[in-house]
């Protein structure tokens, strides 16, 4: 996959819906069980919507019941960042290359890392495994063999 660098924020004012631009751009959190991924059972991965960037991959998904797509660990660069916005301590997940938030992880995922990344499918788009070499991430159908 080639490397893409992070639009203007003119260029993702007309990329992005206003969801994807306020979770992404502004630090929003989209409403919980009403979001595209939240329940997404296909095989695939997830990648960055402003970049493309691979971030999470279907086999690390697991239902929290919070409402959000949530994974184990993640298959590509991601940050954390200490974020003490509405009175709480939490950890935010931001993506590398295009520095979007994503959404937070917690220490309350099931095994073996015991963390859940909790991201908001408005950060995201999906690339089902059987479209994975037309779109360009063709080294990520070993994931599903």
């Amino acid at each position: 996959m080639a490397q893409v660098s992070k639009p203007s924020q003119e260029e993702l004012k007309k990329k992005l819906n206003p969801m994807q631009y306020n979770v992404t751009q502004e630090q929003g959190t989209e409403p919980p069980f009403q979001n595209e991924f939240w329940d997404n059972k296909r095989d695939g991965i997830y990648v960055d919507i402003v970049t493309g960037e691979p971030l999470f991959s279907s086999k690390d998904k697991f239902d929290s019941g919070c409402g959000w797509p949530s994974f184990t660990k993640p298959i590509g660069k991601v940050e954390e960042r200490q974020d003490k916005s509405h009175g709480m301590v939490r950890t935010e997940v931001r993506s590398k290359d295009s520095d979007s938030h994503l959404g937070h992880v917690f220490d309350d995922g099931p095994g073996p890392t015991g963390l859940r990344y909790c991201i908001n499918s408005a950060a995201l788009r999906f690339i089902p495994k059987e479209d994975l070499e037309k779109e360009g991430y063709g080294e990520y159908k070993k994931l599903f063999k």
